[in-house]
């Protein structure tokens, strides 16, 4: 094992795991406009946790919109 706490199986399956998520949370952050949002999620690595929360309870637009407001 050479001192490698992962081996390259568990570190590629994270990455499929995260790399999903991390896109399309970065994704609804931009469209959306969250500036704050988009940068904790780019730089924040919490395995998804983070980016799931995001995608389902906060990416959210609003059902009824001020047609006059920008």
């Amino acid at each position: 094992m050479d001192g490698l706490p992962f081996s390259p199986l568990i570190l590629f399956l994270i990455l499929a795991w995260t790399l999903p998520w991390k896109g399309v949370a970065l994704w609804k952050a931009a469209n959306n406009r969250h500036k704050g949002w988009f940068i904790a999620l780019l730089i924040v690595n919490t395995l998804a946790i983070l980016e799931i929360i995001y995608i389902f309870y906060f990416s959210k637009k609003p059902k009824f919109q001020n047609p006059n407001a920008k």
